[in-house]
């Protein structure tokens, strides 16, 4: 049991600026060697957006509740050895795919001391607790609709450093990468509010504004001449820790009613009809879609076969299942919490969010994938989790745009 002070003094808070600020150092530093900025590196840039699951920090500079921050311990103890804002004791996804990219680790947008150089191999623009809707947890995130307004300065700087032709090279030979949704569908129930758009209009009418709003954006990235798209899907919601705990599943199962439903929902109609409908309409629209919540679902119930231990109880947290978001002390009442010792056993960090062991593993199954478990495919589970391209296929395109 860890009982972190609830009473900071001012000089522990600077100690505490200095640390993450430093961490941002380290990470460029880092990124010079092991992301390959020379020779190594693809020069395809990477631009990311969306949630929780993408923010490598960008929370860590705005205005926002703890709940909707990952700037303190034990958050990043397992690689970083600090904090830096990312919801995991590492890395997420994204690290891991801009490592196999040969590219360095993408900075967060916000993060001091950017300039228009080091945003060249791409930028990191998600904020945790953001949806596709401006409504979802306004005032504490980042929407994606600013997010693209954010991507939109980055464009224009790189044309003033780089001139219209190069930056025009960068902006179509890129990678865009989307992570959006599932706080749309969570808030409602997290915030239990009657004002939620979720309770003046059907699911299925509430899932197209949120599917509408990410083809928006798109579209719009499409017309700054972007060509290739990684998007993932929505897991199934109702599974996560916090939301099993607090749906209260008599049975103690995944809660499959209402929100996961809207996942469910959501998930069918990006696949078969979004997607394919973009890639009809937008000449060289290139995507790859990982089916995130099929491979959630595969290590929550068959953990051993991916090595874990653990598939359902998250490493840091409270209560049955830690399903109590109380990681770090400093979103709970009570200021106390547990974490496990070894991370790498477990599937989920804290009570929404996984760990850097499992974030390499799908990192690589979307990056050059093979075939998983025999016992983990169903008639519900297909074979592939991503498709129609890899994003080993995807990003060879784009350096061949």
């Amino acid at each position: 049991m860890e009982k972190p002070n609830s009473s900071l003094s001012p000089q522990l808070r600077l100690l505490l600026l200095l640390v993450i600020v430093t961490a941002s150092s380290r990470c460029r530093a880092e990124n010079n060697v092991v992301g390959g900025r020379g020779k190594q590196s693809t020069g395809v840039a990477f631009f990311i957006f969306g949630d929780s699951f993408l923010d490598a920090g960008n929370n860590n500079y705005i205005n926002t509740t703890t709940l909707d921050q990952a700037n303190f311990p034990p958050y990043g103890r397992t690689f970083f050895n600090f904090p830096t804002g990312r919801f995991s004791d590492g890395r997420l996804l994204p690290d891991f795919i801009a490592k196999y990219a040969k590219l360095p680790l993408i900075p967060p947008f916000l993060q001091p001391g950017n300039n228009i150089d080091h945003m060249a191999m791409g930028v990191n623009f998600a904020s945790a607790g953001a949806g596709a809707l401006v409504e979802t947890f306004q005032g504490d995130v980042i929407d994606l609709q600013t997010q693209l307004g954010n991507m939109k300065k980055v464009g224009k700087g790189l044309r003033n450093k780089l001139g219209k032709e190069e930056r025009d090279a960068k902006i179509s030979g890129g990678v865009y990468m989307f992570s959006i949704g599932s706080n749309d569908y969570m808030s409602p129930f997290l915030t239990n509010s009657s004002s939620s758009l979720l309770f003046h209009a059907s699911s299925s009418r509430f899932v197209a504004m949120v599917l509408a709003n990410l083809t928006a954006v798109v579209k719009d990235i499409y017309g700054m001449g972007g060509r290739k798209f990684v998007f993932m899907n929505v897991p199934t919601l109702g599974c996560l820790p916090a939301m099993r705990l607090l749906m209260k599943n008599p049975n103690g199962k995944c809660y499959e009613e209402q929100v996961s439903e809207l996942a469910k929902l959501h998930n069918a109609r990006l696949s078969t009809v979004v997607l394919p409908r973009l890639a009809r309409e937008l000449k060289g629209f290139k995507y790859s879609l990982f089916d995130f919540s099929t491979s959630l679902h595969r290590r929550m119930t068959h953990p051993s076969n991916y090595g874990l231990k653990e598939g359902e109880e998250a490493c840091c947290g409270t209560g049955k299942w830690r399903g109590i978001d109380s990681c770090g002390g400093k979103r709970s009442v009570k200021k106390e919490f547990e974490v496990c010792n070894n991370p790498t056993e477990y599937l989920f960090w804290d009570s929404f969010h996984l760990t850097d062991t499992a974030y390499h593993q799908m990192a690589r199954e979307i990056w050059n994938p093979t075939p998983p478990p025999s016992s983990t495919i169903t008639k519900t589970s297909p074979l592939a989790i991503v498709g129609p391209y890899t994003l080993h296929q995807l990003f060879h395109a784009a350096i061949h745009h």
